[in-house]
């Protein structure tokens, strides 16, 4: 189970992490939160959401084709059926539910050198399990020695840069420890904050976007996660509920395979796929699990920003490796768990 976030008023403060991030600005008047299949072309990762909770370890994961159809991986006739009925395709694999589970459990408790990750790969039914250019010599030997121990249920990748927490999202925002990005304005009743990585609030209790004072750190969660929360004490900033033109309405959890888009402060808007979802990141400064691995480009400064498709709030952007430039991997913090541990909601 990962660590909870500090409660709304207690921030939590710490060593100043390595690189930061920043976002975009949220509108006083906002419309009540709507699901997520309020947004039609997240229908199908709303799909995704709902039968990974009802089916559990019965389904081995699920993505979306390039038709933008739902594929459920199973592995007995009865899930097969459940799975058509709700209007996905099913797809025999290999490995259950259970087995990637307690590949995945084992990995926990096993891998913890940084500069590597590892996921469920739905598509190819496997962990992958990756590992960056700093891990080498007797590191790399013993990541490939715990992944031979899961024989094919597990394969590992190398990944081009160095694993690390990355600073940036929509707008810039800055502390006394460095620049990130605003993820998304968000409220509880009639008090306004925004949520940014938890590495960019750990240790910094004061936010300014450069020009004007914006607030205080109210809570702070790294690593195990990455969240944190700003509450805003400058009233006379107008915070409208949407990221760069783009509205947001809803928050949600995508499915692997969807299209995903990114704001940063350092690199703008870029978009790519998800690769995997509950991923776990060893980071130089400890583990975060729950992740979105995705084939979005970042770079340093975009730590905080925005993960979204459509109207709906997935994520905040954590780290990764690679750049934009030579492309790269992204991971992020899923934002509905930030929403769950403080409370607050999108507008």
């Amino acid at each position: 189970m990962r660590n909870p976030g500090s409660k709304l008023g207690r921030p939590i403060v710490g060593l100043a992490a390595v690189l930061l991030a920043g976002s975009a600005f949220a509108s006083p008047a906002s419309a009540a939160p709507t699901g997520p299949a309020a947004d039609p072309s997240f229908a199908p990762s709303a799909l995704a959401t709902t039968l990974d909770t009802r089916l559990g370890a019965s389904a081995a994961g699920s993505y979306v084709d390039s038709a933008g159809k739902l594929v459920v991986n199973v592995t007995d006739a009865a899930t097969a059926k459940s799975v058509s009925a709700a209007g996905a395709t099913p797809r025999y694999v290999t490995h259950s539910g259970a087995a990637m589970a307690a590949a995945d459990s084992t990995l926990k408790a096993e891998l913890k050198t940084p500069g590597t990750s590892f996921g469920l790969d739905p598509v190819s039914n496997k962990i992958v399990v990756t590992a960056d250019e700093t891990v080498t010599g007797a590191k790399l030997a013993a990541v490939k020695a715990i992944v031979a121990k899961l024989g094919d249920k597990a394969t590992l990748e190398s990944v081009p840069g160095k694993l690390q927490p990355t600073i940036s999202g929509g707008d810039a925002i800055y502390s006394g420890t460095g620049r990130c990005s605003l993820g998304f304005n968000v409220r509880s009743g009639s008090t306004n904050y925004f949520l940014t990585a938890g590495h960019c609030t750990r240790g910094s209790s004061s936010w300014n976007n450069g020009s004007a004072t914006l607030g205080t750190t109210a809570g702070s969660s790294f690593p195990g996660n990455d969240y944190g929360i700003v509450r805003y004490t400058n009233t006379t900033i107008t915070k409208t509920g949407g990221v760069g033109s783009q509205d947001i309405t809803s928050a949600g959890t995508p499915a692997v395979g969807a299209t995903v888009y990114r704001r940063g402060s350092t690199t703008g808007t870029h978009s790519g796929r998800v690769t995997a979802l509950n991923t776990t990141v060893n980071y130089p400064q400890g583990s975060v699990s729950g992740m979105i691995r995705t084939t979005v480009c970042a770079q340093p400064g975009d730590s905080g920003g925005p993960l979204y498709a459509g109207t709906t709030a997935l994520g905040l952007t954590s780290g990764g490796s690679g750049n934009c430039s030579s492309g790269g991997t992204t991971y992020f913090q899923p934002v509905t768990e930030a929403l769950n541990a403080y409370g607050v909601s999108v507008f």
